[in-house]
């Protein structure tokens, strides 16, 4: 199938049944390029580890713009089953695909099962049809497949298959999905998506059309309030995940969290206004969380 040529994700794409050197070259390109915070994470990262976090980046790189950067709702659906046919493929040894050539290589090395990848499709198609929340659990359900997987993708390539550490991986990937909503409400709201569940905005006593037209006042802050504390909530249930995995691995886990948590911070340090302006983690912020990590991170290799 033709990938519509305006996607940036297509430059540099090599051609079909490139070499698995070609292959990984893109991957690599794409991930260092397209995504600001992961020159660094995989800079924490074992060495050995590096280029199949950019394999799997590039796959959830690519599955996020066919749903997301496409106009025509229905173009998309077509694009996401094409690349989940090319998954397909990548599973039975025939990708032709340079995402999946360099894929093929990590989920043979690391026993990566299908379902992650796939799950991910599938919250690719909902945003397609489904742009309102009726409640939290749905909301919720929706963070099983648009952030859980990677998570469980993350542990995987770090040798991790038990029930446990997923578990604990889930607290924390949906922590951070959820504060990217609270983040982004404003944003999602040009895109016709309201994340924050239905039933709370009415709780709160307040309407689609408050969010629509940025009527901020006390019941927004209060709505506000209740979600970003149940987030905080999931981010402790998951900081356990960084005490259970290798040292080596045990700053990069964490460094999610951390700044996830800092997100919530920022969010709380504007009066919980996210209609009227999007709070980021600032530069200072963003340099503390770096040190300290950088410091753990040569800590541990002292110790080794």
């Amino acid at each position: 199938m033709r990938v519509p040529a305006q996607l940036e994700i297509a430059r540099e794409l090599p051609p079909l049944s490139s070499s698995l050197e070609q292959a990984q070259e893109y991957t690599r390109w794409l991930a260092i390029h397209h995504y600001e915070n992961f020159t660094l994470t995989t800079y924490l990262l074992p060495r050995h580890l590096r280029q199949h976090f950019y394999n799997v980046y590039a796959y959830c790189r690519w599955a996020d713009d066919l749903a997301d950067e496409i106009s025509d709702g229905g173009t998309a659906l077509e694009l996401l089953d094409w690349w989940e046919g090319e998954l397909h493929q990548c599973y039975t040894g025939s990708a032709t695909h340079p995402v999946f050539i360099a894929l093929r290589q990590t989920v043979k090395t690391f026993g990566i099962p299908k379902k992650p990848f796939c799950d991910l499709l599938i919250a690719f198609r909902q945003d397609q049809t489904v742009h309102r929340h009726p409640t939290w659990d749905s909301v919720l359900r929706y963070c099983q497949y648009s952030a859980n997987p990677v998570g469980r993708l993350v542990l995987y390539l770090c040798g991790y298959h038990d029930c446990e550490r997923q578990a604990l991986s889930d607290f924390t990937c949906t922590a951070l999905q959820l504060a990217n909503f609270w983040q982004d409400v404003s944003r999602d709201l040009e895109k016709n998506r309201i994340y924050v569940p239905l039933d709370d905005l009415a709780a709160h006593g307040l309407s689609e059309s408050d969010l629509i037209n940025r009527h901020f006042d006390e019941r927004y802050v209060n709505l506000m309030r209740v979600l970003v504390a149940r987030t905080r909530e999931l981010f402790q249930k998951g900081l356990p995940l960084a005490e259970s995995v290798a040292p080596d691995l045990r700053v990069d886990i964490e460094l999610f969290s951390r700044g996830g948590l800092a997100l919530l911070d920022a969010i709380e340090s504007i009066g919980y206004n996210t209609l009227g302006q999007r709070p980021t983690v600032n530069g200072v912020t963003k340099l503390r969380l770096l040190t300290r990590a950088l410091g753990e991170h040569a800590f541990m290799k002292m110790k080794a």
